[in-house]
């Protein structure tokens, strides 16, 4: 009985153990894709932000891209130690398996060893024989024959039992190394990482301490800057009140304070704004390849606190004579022309609106139907930064929303 009962602890142990690390395995895939999508935006943004290292920027230009730059590889270390932690607890686990294992072989090996012993003073054909004949009866011979046959069988199960397990602590032992391996892998490429993340940020305190002796005249250019994106907004908004009110009107919808702002759907569009809402967090990116450099909503500048801007949606550095895409079927309702002789396209789905700002050459014209992924124009490329960006929305209705949280891993 208390020999069932060990037997039956360590096979818990064990399974409780395996779950244990398949969760953790599964976790660790998770990390190490994040960890590959972390090193990929960073080669993208030595791409798309450093590519024009020769050029002249201006400091605050090249403070903000090496806060960029900066800011992903404090996330890669961040992940980086995570791997790091998790291989550490998969490692401790695998241990204690193999203890569980080296305990339940012995247990075996003690098993096995009494049996042959058993078997080796009864080994004779000559006692076997007599361990029949002695039997009162026939029923006890056929019994006995039985029990002969089935302690036989146990013998040679017992056997297979320690081969497997065997095998079994051997594969741990081997996966316990490779382990080993690759955590020192990570804690050796997190060094490196934090070598070049150390000169990244000595380079950047010279670049801000130069930012601050002249901190009123670079807030006055970003603020500038703001003045000019808000003047923009107020455009945007303005073309999607007037498409809201032009399309109400036609659909003949008397308009109140509730539906002034508000498209009135047919049957069609109220199934593709259905369709676009069941695809939050799913949709396709505007572009092909390209980094996020300004994000939605209020951010304070990270060298000059005193310095808060908006941005109605993000901004996105890409290639050069990169396309924008529509992120989801839709109606283009509105190619504008804008005051810097860039061009932005207004796609319809249903009650949503897809906005993309700063285009030079747009495929597409009022009344077209898009696909998702269709290209609809070459993003513009600024002569003097030699950088390509793309400002994409996204609204319901004349609200604004966050395209982070539309696009798939924004």
């Amino acid at each position: 009985m208390k020999r069932l009962k060990f037997i039956l602890t360590i096979l818990c142990c064990f399974v409780l153990v395996t779950v244990s690390v398949q969760g953790q395995s599964k976790k660790q895939q998770e990390l190490e894709a994040k960890r590959q999508a972390i090193l990929e935006e960073i080669k993208q943004i030595n791409t798309l932000l450093f590519k024009t290292r020769g050029e002249k920027k201006s400091v605050l230009t090249q403070v903000e891209d090496l806060d960029q730059r900066i800011r992903a590889t404090e996330n890669l270390i961040r992940v980086t130690n995570q791997q790091a932690n998790l291989l550490t607890r998969e490692i401790n686990d695998n241990l204690n398996k193999i203890e569980s294992l080296r305990n339940e072989l012995k247990a075996l090996k003690e098993d096995y060893a009494a049996m042959i012993k058993k078997s080796y003073k009864s080994k004779s054909q000559q006692s076997r024989v007599m361990f029949l004949l002695s039997s009162e009866d026939f029923l006890q011979a056929y019994k006995r024959l039985q029990y002969m046959k089935q302690y036989a069988k146990h013998r040679k199960e017992q056997g297979e039992r320690i081969k497997v397990k065997t095998e079994e602590l051997q594969i741990l032992n081997t996966g316990l190394i490779e382990q080993k391996g690759q955590k020192q892998l990570l804690i050796d490429q997190n060094r490196q990482t934090r070598i070049s993340l150390a000169q990244e940020k000595k380079d950047q305190e010279g670049l801000i301490a130069s930012l601050r002796k002249d901190e009123g005249k670079f807030a006055a250019q970003i603020r500038a800057k703001q003045k000019e994106a808000d003047a923009i907004d107020r455009q945007i908004d303005a073309i999607i009140k007037a498409a809201i009110a032009a399309s109400n009107k036609s659909s003949g919808t008397k308009v109140t304070r509730g539906t002034a702002e508000t498209f009135a759907l047919t049957a069609e569009a109220k199934a593709l704004a259905a369709s676009f809402s069941s695809n939050k967090g799913k949709l396709p990116w505007p572009v092909a390849k390209g980094v996020v450099i300004r994000r939605y909503g209020n951010q304070r500048h990270p060298q000059l606190p005193n310095v808060t801007t908006f941005s109605s949606g993000v901004e996105i550095a890409t290639e050069n004579n990169s396309k924008a895409r529509a992120v989801f079927d839709g109606v283009v309702f509105q190619i504008q022309k804008t005051k810097q002789g860039t061009k932005a396209v207004y796609i319809r789905h249903g009650s949503y609106i897809s906005v993309y700002y700063n285009l030079d050459m747009v495929n597409v014209k009022s009344g077209d139907k898009v696909t998702t992924k269709q290209e609809i124009g070459t993003i513009f490329t600024n002569g003097l930064s030699g950088k390509t960006i793309l400002k994409f929305l996204i609204y319901q209705n004349s609200t604004r929303m966050n395209p982070a949280d539309w696009v798939y891993r924004m």
